[in-house]
């Protein structure tokens, strides 16, 4: 059934707010935003204390990003403690989002089940860029 989930995500959304991502080259948030960038999806880079990422301004928070690029939003791929999930979850259901995805090592059912009962899709505690490798490579 997941497998099935995240072969559905990865096939039919593109772009991808990565909240939590850092801007040194040596973090996974950092890794897999570019290994995502690389494979045709776009990325949107959220983190308050950096401005940009990748060669792409990084927004504050999903809420504070233009209308025109909050609209766009489809994945929000969480790199943050489980605590600091719930928030997030709260900006992407309100930006209308339509996956929740948190990396490996994550995971809020709290939150996930919030994100669910609002219609997103939620894939907890996996590498979205191993699973895209694992699926095409």
């Amino acid at each position: 059934m997941q497998r099935t989930i995240i072969e559905r995500i990865l096939t039919s959304f593109r772009h991808i707010a990565v909240a939590g991502i850092s801007a040194k080259p040596d973090r996974p948030s950092y890794q897999v935003a570019r290994y995502m960038m690389e494979h045709g999806y776009t990325i949107y880079p959220v983190n308050p204390t950096v401005k940009e990422v990748l060669g792409l301004r990084c927004y504050p928070s999903l809420s504070l990003m233009p209308p025109e690029i909050r609209g766009k939003i489809e994945i929000v791929n969480i790199f943050r403690k489980a605590e600091d999930v719930p928030p997030i979850v709260d900006e992407a259901i309100s930006i209308g989002a339509k996956v929740i995805w948190m990396q490996s090592g994550i995971s809020n059912m709290e939150a996930a089940g919030k994100a669910r009962e609002a219609g997103l899709l939620v894939i907890e505690n996996r590498c979205i860029a191993v699973e895209h490798q694992s699926r095409y490579h």
